[in-house]
Parts: C-alpha cells; sequence; structure tokens
C-alpha cells in the first residue's frame, strides 16, 4: 500500500498545489501537470452530469492498471485529488484530514490569496506529518 502524490484543484481547474510522496509515478513537468490537472477538472465535470438517478458530485475514484486516484470535491468547488496504489483503503479519511489541514494552515492565513498556489510551510510540514516526507 502507498501513497504516491497529492493534487489540490481550485474550482477553475487549476492546480494550485502538487506534491509527491513515493517512486511509482511518472516524472513530469509543471505544465504537464497543469494539464492533466484541467483534464482531471473537465472529466469530473463531465461525470457530475451524466447520472442517470438526478444530481452527482461527480466522480469519487478513478482506477488505472497500477494505481487509483480518489477525489474529494469540496462545498466550495476544490478537489483533493490522492493518487494511491490500487489496495490502499485509507484514501477517503486521508482526503478529509488535508482538507481539515488545508483549512487550518491555508485558508485561516491572512496572507493566502484563495484560488492562488499554496506557499505554505505550515501546510507542507503537516501534510508531511499526515502522509510521509515525500521524495528527496
Amino acid at each position: 500500500m502507498a501513497i504516491f502524490g497529492l493534487w489540490v484543484i481550485n474550482k477553475a481547474g487549476g492546480l494550485v498545489y502538487q506534491r509527491n510522496f513515493a517512486d511509482g509515478l511518472a516524472q513530469l513537468t509543471s505544465n504537464e501537470y497543469l494539464v492533466l490537472a484541467g483534464t482531471l477538472h473537465g472529466i469530473h465535470a463531465i461525470t457530475s452530469r451524466l447520472s442517470p438517478t438526478g444530481s452527482s458530485s461527480g466522480a469519487q475514484v478513478i482506477e488505472g492498471e497500477s494505481f487509483k486516484m480518489t477525489i474529494l470535491l469540496t462545498a466550495t468547488g476544490t478537489k483533493f485529488v490522492l493518487l494511491t496504489s490500487l489496495t490502499e483503503t485509507t484514501a477517503d479519511p486521508v482526503l478529509q484530514k488535508v482538507y481539515e489541514v488545508y483549512a487550518d494552515a491555508v485558508m485561516k492565513n491572512p496572507f493566502h490569496t484563495p484560488e492562488m498556489p499554496i506557499r505554505s510551510e505550515g501546510f507542507d510540514s503537516r501534510i508531511t506529518a499526515l502522509i510521509g516526507s515525500g521524495l528527496p
């Protein structure tokens, strides 16, 4: 079981935070991460409209051959995406805790501009304590 990475996507589909925690993901450029986040935002919007039973919050889990993406959509439209191994069972509680850390360390910071990239040592250190040290 492994957590490979964390993305935070703002309500407009922009990637505001990205961090890798383990080997296993392809090494991508900043621009490639931005494109992937925007694409995921679009896919999420489409899946929220496709529900045959009425309203839907969109895709919550997307599985590939060797990983899965678990998505937490907040009331404000911010998406938290956790990239994990297929056998990882703690994605939902980890995402909930990441959201709590975000609310405490980012949204309560008077110097942070909403919808802009997250540049907070407090957020980084609390994410490290929650998930792991990340790659060197």
